[in-house]
């Protein structure tokens, strides 16, 4: 008697795990389009039969008492996550470069009409065509109307590079608040996980919810993630902590906030506690964007902006220095000699500071020393640009190299683009919901659910005929 009522605990357990089953495969299936799902499975383990004591003589070998639910196993992999982790700290550092270098390569418009390259040739020519025609006011005023169109092209092209130094920066320090209001929902979800688990409950969506998070924090900055054991995680940026436990460091966007003082206070991201130090990136788009704005150096391998904007000033520089000491050996109509023809401003880039100082043939250096026309100042002029070492080739060279730079850029965006897709997709073989699998799951647990139904009926039936109807023969 003791044994069939055993048997009703034992069906009522199938009955349960079959019931867990299926709601878990329910909780699968409603959040297959869930980004940062990770699907789970029950663990169920055999009830063994009940231990005996003493010796009894003849007695039957016990059957175990059923199954039990011991949790809810979340089906993550940690290797997957790191590998995906890494990806994605990679890929960012990498499409924030090639982005910035395609935007900066973009605005030079080279080759092509509105290129510096084509005004630059266009000046050269109205030189030769004004040294053709020496006596000629129209072609003097289409000379100064292409040297004015060089000067603006360079001071477009300075100004350019500064307003993409300055949104690039300022995407930086949205990002850094991003980054430390993620670390500050790490640090909170450690807490929560914790106590979870020391309690034997289940975290398994907050699991989820904390490896959304330490992705993005990944991807800013390819911090690398430590488990501690107890639940928890560290998140560490180049050896250093950013949430350790339960508390969260924070860290700041340091540095000058315009292209122009970069030189001496490059941006850089900072610990705001402890030492204040550096903070080291692995990679990320933060130390992508840094990288676009680190300041140029006299090697020519700085930030790719500052660099840029130094080639600009080179430039400018080159430009007047050139064509100023040919146009001071010749003679204005007025006697006058020793008259630049480009000026540049003090306290800007010179690539912003570059004007044209004649306004009028009159300030052209078309005459000898006896006051007769004399085109051998603007034929050297003319001759500047095809001259080695002179603005053209300065100009071809940083060009060429931008769009290497670019090309290369681009390259390895797509590389890392597809390795993340590729650890994204194993990590999704892994861990996400697969509707056929889930399918065949959810038939399975029906199955055993009306398994256990059965049983649980067939000894109710049996305990009914026991208790209700034995002892009833014989009477009238």
């Amino acid at each position: 008697m003791v044994s069939t009522f055993g048997s009703l605990q034992t069906a009522y357990s199938g009955l349960a795990a079959a019931r867990a089953g299926l709601d878990v495969t329910g909780q699968n299936i409603a959040n297959a389009g869930t980004t940062g799902y990770t699907r789970q499975r029950i663990v169920q383990t055999e009830v063994g039969a009940p231990a005996q004591t003493g010796f009894v003589r003849g007695t039957a070998a016990l059957a175990g008492q059923g199954v039990s639910v011991d949790a809810i196993a979340r089906l993550a992999s940690a290797t997957l996550d790191t590998r995906v982790r890494f990806s994605a700290g990679a890929a960012a550092y990498a499409d924030t470069r090639a982005t910035g270098l395609d935007q900066l390569e973009t605005g030079l418009h080279e080759p092509g009409a509105d290129g510096l390259a084509a005004k630059l040739d266009a000046f050269w020519s109205a030189a030769a065509d004004a040294a053709t025609h020496i006596d000629d006011p129209g072609a003097a005023s289409a000379l100064l109307g292409a040297a004015k169109t060089v000067a603006t092209a360079l001071s477009a092209g300075s100004r350019s590079i500064e307003a993409q130094w300055s949104a690039t920066r300022t995407t930086l320090g949205t990002q850094v608040d991003q980054l430390n209001d993620a670390a500050k929902q790490v640090a909170d979800l450690n807490g929560q996980i914790r106590t979870a688990v020391a309690s034997g409950g289940t975290a398994n969506e907050l699991l989820d919810q904390r490896d959304q998070l330490t992705e993005r924090i990944a991807t800013l900055t390819g911090a690398n993630v430590r488990d501690n054991g107890d639940g928890t995680v560290d998140v560490v940026l180049g050896g250093n902590p950013l949430v350790q436990g339960t508390t969260a460091r924070t860290v700041a966007l340091g540095g000058a906030p315009m292209l122009a003082g970069s030189t001496t206070d490059a941006p850089m991201l900072r610990w705001t506690d402890g030492s204040a130090g550096a903070v080291g990136l692995d990679g990320g788009s933060i130390a992508g964007g840094l990288s676009l704005l680190a300041p140029a150096n006299a090697s020519r391998t700085g930030g790719a902006l500052a660099e840029a904007a130094a080639a600009h000033d080179r430039v400018a520089t080159d430009l007047a220095t050139a064509v100023n000491t040919l146009h001071a050996a010749g003679t204005t109509p007025s006697g006058a000699t020793g008259t630049p023809f480009f000026a540049l401003a003090a306290g800007v880039p010179a690539a912003q500071g570059l004007s044209v100082v004649p306004t009028d043939a009159s300030g052209l250096a078309t005459r000898n020393a006896a006051g007769q026309f004399d085109a051998s100042a603007l034929s050297a002029i003319a001759a500047v640009g095809s001259r080695a070492g002179g603005p053209d080739a300065t100009w071809a060279t940083f060009v060429t190299g931008v769009g290497s730079a670019s090309r290369t850029a681009t390259s390895e965006a797509t590389l890392t683009g597809l390795a993340l897709t590729n650890a994204r997709s194993q990590q999704q073989s892994s861990a996400g919901v697969s509707m056929d699998e889930e399918n065949v799951s959810l038939l399975a647990y029906q199955h055993a659910y009306q398994g256990a139904a059965r049983v649980l009926t067939a000894v109710d039936e049996m305990l009914d005929t026991i208790i209700n109807r034995l002892g009833l023969v014989g009477r009238s």
